[in-house]
């Protein structure tokens, strides 16, 4: 297959050298290549949203907005791009990204580096791109986490115009205490004012655009439960499950597997099922779940819709396996229905 030749090249590369090269030619691909549309299959509708497929790409790969019309031409039936913070910021010190190739993970500390809101914003007008997009964001790793608030409601102000729907990250491991958000108190704290801002922008543009909020794989049952009853409260549409995790446990006496940061891919498959199961029972439907987290083939997608998910996002498994996974995802999550 050809994705193998390409990732072979790719793997004989530093990672972070590899994504930026494979960023630049969907760059490229997305102005020279004609337009094309989402696999096909049967549409649903999710967060009042309807997708033409339920198989997204997970936030992280493209952080700033630069290779929309280039991923939007290998099938995705939406995009979630960022993370994006108020300010520009470098992220952490290199090395921050490696490849776990024999339990196809990743780990990174990549840190939230992009180019700023503003860059974003620009990217994304200049897009042809009309399809579902997604834009998550987080805060600086400078603000303090008592002032976090105040990047979410800067970030949401200025991409609310442009968003299918906006992703709360509070769950990332490589932005000190960004976590912590996810205490029942600090949740209460958070996602109050978001919820009011947004029916403040909804008023000001002339559209509603939902909210979902990204949680981690690595939280118990009484954590969970806090969650669900804030999104409750707080009428959120979405909950993402999950994010990378900090366990170690599947990586164990591997290269790089003691390398701080958060491990994506294979490794944190089960816990982002277990927390998609257990979420799912807590909402009893009442918000829809969009289940990510190691999944590398067709029946993995399955197996995250069986689990309560409505729709599915991808990212370590694209680098692995190519475009070709998301045909199989589509497949699999279709033919459930």
């Amino acid at each position: 297959m050809l994705y193998d030749l390409i990732r072979s090249v790719f793997f004989s590369m530093d990672a972070e050298q590899a994504h930026g090269l494979g960023m630049n030619a969907l760059r490229l691909g997305g102005r020279l290549l004609p337009p094309a549309e989402p696999l096909p299959a049967v549409p649903t509708e999710v967060m009042g949203i309807a997708f033409p497929n339920r198989v997204g790409l997970a936030a992280g790969l493209d952080k700033n907005g630069e290779a929309i019309d280039g991923l939007a031409r290998i099938g995705f039936g939406f995009l979630e791009i960022g993370t994006i913070t108020p300010r520009p910021q470098p992220g952490n010190p290199k090395p921050r990204l490696f490849r776990l190739p024999e339990v196809e993970g990743i780990i990174n500390r990549m840190g939230f580096n992009n180019h700023g809101v503003d860059a974003l914003v620009a990217n994304v007008r200049a897009a042809k791109y009309r399809g579902v997009l997604g834009i998550n964001i987080g805060k600086n790793a400078d603000t303090p986490i008592e002032r976090a608030v105040d990047d979410y409601l800067a970030c949401l102000d200025k991409v609310y115009a442009l968003a299918s729907y906006v992703t709360v990250n509070i769950s990332s491991p490589n932005t000190k205490n960004l976590r912590a958000l996810q205490g029942a108190t600090e949740l209460d704290a958070l996602l109050g004012p978001l919820k009011a801002a947004q029916e403040r922008l909804a008023d000001q543009h002339g559209k509603h655009v939902p909210l979902a909020l990204k949680i981690a794989p690595d939280l118990d049952d009484d954590q969970i439960t806090q969650i669900a009853d804030a999104v409750r409260k707080h009428r959120f549409e979405a909950v993402i499950a999950t994010n990378t995790t900090i366990a170690r446990d599947a990586v164990k006496g591997l290269r790089h597997g003691d390398e701080t940061g958060g491990l994506s891919g294979g490794p944190v498959r089960d816990a982002s099922t277990r927390v998609i199961r257990a979420l799912s029972a807590k909402l009893g439907g009442e918000v829809p779940i969009i289940g990510a987290g190691g999944i590398l083939n067709g029946e993995h997608a399955r197996e995250k819709i069986d689990a309560g998910a409505a729709l599915v996002q991808i990212y370590s498994g694209l680098i692995y396996h190519g475009p070709r996974l998301i045909r199989d995802c589509v497949a699999a999550t279709d033919r459930h229905y």
